[in-house]
Formats: C-alpha cells, structure tokens, sequence
C-alpha cells in the first residue's frame, strides 16, 4: 500500500498490546482503518465533505486516541481555525498523524503543540460514540478472540 500520512517512513513503533491481532505497526492500524473510517466516524460538522477519497477527513481524535490505546505514547494537538485541534500520536521519537491526508498539501507544524485528553475529547458524548464504534468495529474485524 502507498502511505501518504505524516510521520509514515518511522511508523514502526510496536503494539503495547495484543488485543488487535495482525496491527503490530501504526501503517497495519492505517491499513486496517482504510476499511472502516466512513461518515458514522467522521465529525458531524465535517461530514458533508466526506468521501471514500477523503476518508480521514474529521477522524482525528478518535483515530488518535485508538492508536494511543495500541501504541501508547501521548496524543497532541494543532490549533485549527475555530479553536479545534487536529490530533496526531507521539510515541517516543516516532511522530505520526494516520489522518493527516485530509489537509491535502497543506503543510502542519506537528512541534510544540499541547498534549489533548481523552477526558476533555470524550466529554462530547457523540465523539465517545464515535469512538466507541471505530474501537469495536477494529475489534470485530482484528480483535483476537478470547478462546
């Protein structure tokens, strides 16, 4: 697969977990989201510009704070217009953002930016749903079984 998100060629931090059979990698998370990022995932605000061409578009936070559960690592934030953050993963030296295809060429400054809570994000009820159905649907399609 050709990878256009930030951060790609040094996304190889191992899984803390093996909850998710076969995501070693956050390019096997990538991989594996490609399939399941639709307009149920995407921000409410955003989803009338989303499209199986732009399927990361308004996935962010929930994509980031999924990654942090596998991964581990920290969760940061670029100040969009509007006061929203765009979120993207830290994990040790290895600095990768899945959804960032959707600025197009856009250029981001992923250095300095303040760390982002899953208790402030997940305060809004409808993106813990979000969430929620992006976590279950990776489980129900990688999920190792418990036999």
């Amino acid at each position: 697969m050709e990878y256009k998100f930030y951060g790609w060629e040094q996304a190889n931090v191992r899984a803390v977990t093996d909850e998710y059979g076969g995501i070693l990698t956050p390019r096997d998370l990538y991989d594996a989201l490609s399939g399941i990022w639709c307009e149920r995932t995407c921000a409410p605000r955003l989803r009338d510009g989303w499209s199986k061409e732009n399927r990361t578009l308004g996935q962010c936070s929930i994509t980031a704070f999924l990654a942090q559960d596998i991964f581990g690592g920290k969760v940061y934030g670029i100040c969009q217009e509007g006061g929203n953050f765009h979120c993207y993963n830290v994990v040790g030296d290895c600095v990768f953002d899945l959804t960032s295809e959707q600025f197009g060429d856009k250029i981001l400054s992923y250095k300095d930016n303040p760390e982002q809570f899953r208790e402030v994000h997940f305060a809004k009820d409808e993106k813990y749903r979000r969430y929620e159905y992006l976590r279950d649907e990776l489980k129900r399609c990688f999920g190792r079984s418990s036999s």
